[in-house]
């Protein structure tokens, strides 16, 4: 892969991985806020806490680099039930309709480039394409030195 395309997945990754990563921390920031919003929706606690745990992870995996198809397969499990959920915009009317409509469609470009992530892999500039370059390398041995005496033949 060029640098200009690694340059380019590691601009979205960062781009993508920054929406999730503050979205995640300001739940926990103001953690009772989200349980009385989410318990309004029908959402129980303990799976806000664990959709919470899937965007704050994902969101780290994404922007580092490390085990990035994961963290993306997570942010991926995360956003099609919570933009199904919280923003239907075919059960809303007038103004508060196109609001979630625009936030509906906002999720399925971010799912769009999460899928492109996927498809694309991460990119040379991430931990994942770091510790392929390590793996890959041949381990160089120094040769071992032979005792030969002058004037002999090796394996004579």
């Amino acid at each position: 892969m060029d640098k200009k395309s690694s340059a380019a997945l590691l601009a979205g990754r960062l781009g993508i991985g920054l929406i999730f990563l503050v979205s995640g921390l300001g739940k926990l920031a103001s953690w009772q806020g989200t349980v009385a919003f989410a318990s309004a929706t029908g959402v129980p606690v303990i799976l806000l806490a664990g959709a919470t745990a899937l965007e704050i992870l994902g969101a780290l995996s994404l922007l580092v680099g490390w085990k990035t198809r994961w963290g993306v397969a997570a942010l991926v499990v995360f956003l099609v039930p919570v933009t199904l959920v919280f923003h239907a915009f075919w059960a809303y009317q007038g103004a508060e309709a196109q609001l979630q409509a625009v936030h509906f469609l906002k999720n399925v470009a971010i799912g769009g480039g999460l899928l492109t992530v996927l498809g694309a892999g991460p990119g040379a500039f991430s931990a994942d394409a770091r510790r392929s370059r390590r793996a890959a390398k041949p381990v160089t041995h120094a040769p071992e030195a032979e005792a030969v005496a002058p004037g002999s033949k090796r394996g004579a």
